[in-house]
């Protein structure tokens, strides 16, 4: 079993075989299962690289990289294993991954030996982890980390900069019609976002439960469509806006933006702290 420290900041595991020889580049062939951590083609360049850094760091250029995805139960997902080529390299970061299939017969002769498909009898799995705890939490906007919208710069130019702290003094209430985003107000829904978690929290209500509880509220309030699925996506815990422990986002930049731009002050956002 190999691990490594993925980009989504939680550990990742796979089957590591790494075939050597004297005087050629190493190939190592990965295995992974479904609920490993991050999958080996989103964090492949973060696997490639521990790899080489702890198995062969003299070497100039990373090892020759074959993986092949398992779906739960162990079975093959697909019939190929993918070859993975890098554009480039600096110093155990490999850069610019390439997919192609590779048979299995091509595999042997690159290796010069029949490479298991499987987990192997020693493979040793991963520990299950503890559920993390989900926290949904007052937080200010002006806080949140410069977006990255998806969008037509007319509608949601990328980032708000210096800007945000003018729309902090002179904030906008007025819907658009560009887009969903900017189809009310904010001002108004983290109002109700921020109600909706302090009478939460004194009833003690589970965060898997926020969302119903806060469309409860909505339509008691007398909220109109809008306001009501915006709200719902603040208590989402698949949806809501949740900033990531380094920097950036996890979810949420495009309803980040729209706040910023309209200079709410206060809302909510979805923390998972991890159990210790």
């Amino acid at each position: 079993m190999f691990s490594v420290l993925a980009p989504s900041g939680h550990p990742s595991t796979c089957r590591l075989q790494l075939f050597t020889a004297d005087g050629v580049r190493p190939v190592a062939v990965v295995t992974q299962v479904a609920g490993e951590g991050m999958g080996l083609t989103n964090a492949v360049e973060a696997f490639a690289g521990a790899v080489w850094e702890r198995h062969c760091p003299d070497d100039e250029l990373p090892p020759v990289w074959v993986q092949r995805q398992l779906d739960a139960e162990g079975s093959v997902r697909g019939t190929e294993f993918r070859r993975v080529k890098f554009a480039g390299a600096r110093r155990y970061r490999p850069l610019g991954p390439r997919w192609s299939a590779i048979t299995s017969e091509q595999l042997e002769a690159l290796v010069g030996m029949p490479v298991a498909t499987d987990r192997g009898d020693g493979y040793v799995p991963r520990p299950e982890e503890p559920e993390p705890q989900l926290v949904f939490a007052e937080f200010a906007v002006i806080r949140l980390a410069r977006p990255s919208p998806f969008r037509e710069p007319e509608c949601m130019p990328s980032g708000m900069g210096w800007r945000r702290w003018v729309r902090q003094a002179l904030p906008r209430r007025t819907a658009r019609t560009c887009c969903w985003y900017h189809g009310g107000d904010w001002h108004a829904v983290s109002a109700m976002a921020l109600d909706v978690l302090n009478r939460a929290r004194a009833q003690e209500i589970a965060a898997d439960d926020m969302e119903e509880f806060a469309v409860a509220h909505a339509a008691a309030a007398g909220a109109d469509r809008w306001q009501s699925e915006a709200l719902a996506t603040l208590f989402s815990v698949s949806d809501a806006i949740q900033p990531a422990f380094e920097s950036g986002y996890v979810n949420g930049q495009h309803r980040s933006q729209a706040m910023l731009e309209a200079g709410v002050r206060r809302t909510v956002v979805l923390w998972i702290v991890p159990a210790t």
